[in-house]
């Protein structure tokens, strides 16, 4: 049988670099990490470009897109999430790990794994705008400087993916 080695960062040394970034992040802008507030910021600027008048009538989208103020896309979150996204391609390539869907078990299809993926971001992506923020913003921003708050939501967070995954591990061995 061969077996496949992939090449991961020291889970150790990951966090303790996740805890860097996350204090730099507070020293240098005053604020945490979080990613939710750069897809709103997406999706305000494609809704007011596809129908601007929508947009400014709209509670939700208004006040963003208010005449003379700037362009959502200019939050820093925004930019945080390039960063991400440029830092998980090249951590993939560094790694030999590049590919739409690298990791499933022996009983999904792809297919499957994307419908599963496309379900639980959309869920996350919700929850997150109900939580007014997401894993990082909420969770481990709010774990940082000590907010009781954090502390539950990595709770839920944590406890909700065990329930989960005792459902679909059928999926995965």
């Amino acid at each position: 049988m061969h077996q496949i080695t992939t090449k991961y960062m020291n889970p150790y040394l990951a966090g303790f670099l996740l805890g860097l970034v996350l204090l730099m992040s507070i020293f240098i802008t005053g604020r945490g990490l979080g990613a939710s507030g750069a897809i709103k910021s997406s999706v305000v600027t494609i809704v007011n470009g596809i129908a601007p008048e929508h947009a400014a009538n709209s509670d939700y989208y208004g006040p963003y897109v208010e005449e003379g103020k700037e362009s959502p896309m200019k939050s820093w979150l925004v930019f945080e999430m390039v960063g991400v996204i440029l830092g998980a391609f090249l951590s993939g390539l560094i790694s030999d790990r590049l590919g739409f869907v690298s990791e499933r078990g022996p009983r999904i299809q792809n297919s499957t794994r994307w419908i599963f993926a496309v379900i639980g971001g959309a869920l996350f992506g919700i929850g997150a705008q109900f939580a007014r923020g997401c894993t990082s913003g909420a969770a481990l921003s709010g774990m940082a400087v000590l907010s009781t708050a954090g502390f539950v939501t990595m709770l839920a967070i944590f406890g909700t993916g065990y329930l989960v995954a005792y459902f679909f591990r059928r999926l995965w061995i």
